[in-house]
């Protein structure tokens, strides 16, 4: 899978790499914690820093290697941190979103201040993206959150990348839509493409029997069932 440029963010460089290297693959694998967390144990601004600065180096940013620790010791791989991001809807300026603020963000709106509570909170972020209404929200949310932040539109390479890790296990077309991208003239895909790839991901059969030529599909689904149908006819 093509892999996204690096982006420049100060004090942090190749930081993001990683990030933006979205795979098809489960996001989570099953954790168990610890130690059981008490209902009656509330959230500690205090304890929620001391645990950041765990994984911080003297700029005060979570880097490639504290992202590292810390994924492998919430029980995470690395590629697919972004899904726990997106679950939970950090609206971070960057992809290189762990900040003290955005980490004390994300983590007040969770309330979790250790990794213990941070696994227990697994299953409703699982179940956010299991929801469908949610869900929209959320693939919605990714588009704003992958883009440069000078750009209108996603580049072709992370779009392909999002996509893989929002629609790669649930869309029967998915695999041929991304051969399709991968042959294409399009380099970017704007907003209204992005919005209308999960409406067909959602509405339109596997055969693409029950498309409508005629729909308000943006022209680049129509080339896409367009070139679809010569690769079943042929």
């Amino acid at each position: 899978m093509p892999v996204k440029k690096k982006r420049k963010s100060s004090g942090q460089a190749g930081d993001e790499a990683g990030l933006k290297k979205c795979k098809i693959t489960s996001y989570c694998r099953s954790q168990a914690s610890s130690k059981v967390i008490s209902g009656e144990e509330h959230f500690s601004r205090k304890k929620c820093l001391a645990w950041f600065y765990e994984y911080t180096g003297e700029d005060e940013i979570v880097g490639p290697e504290g992202m590292e620790k810390f994924c492998e010791d919430i029980g995470v791989e690395p590629e697919n941190i972004i899904m726990l991001v997106l679950a939970w809807k950090l609206e971070a300026e960057s992809m290189g979103f762990f900040t003290k603020e955005e980490w004390l963000k994300g983590m007040t709106s969770l309330q979790c201040d250790c990794t213990e509570k941070l696994q227990s909170k697994f299953d409703f972020l699982r179940s956010q993206l299991n929801d469908i209404s949610t869900f929209k929200n959320i693939y919605r949310y990714a588009f704003d959150f992958a883009r440069d932040k000078d750009q209108r539109s996603l580049d072709i390479d992370t779009a392909k990348s999002m996509l893989a890790l929002l629609l790669g296990r649930t869309w029967p077309l998915f695999s041929v839509f991304y051969q399709y991208l991968e042959q294409s003239k399009y380099r970017v895909i704007n907003k209204d493409q992005w919005y209308n790839v999960l409406e067909f991901s959602r509405t339109v059969h596997a055969d693409l029997s029950n498309y409508d030529e005629d729909g308000a599909w943006p022209v680049l689904l129509d080339e896409f069932v367009e070139w679809q149908k010569v690769r079943q006819a042929s």
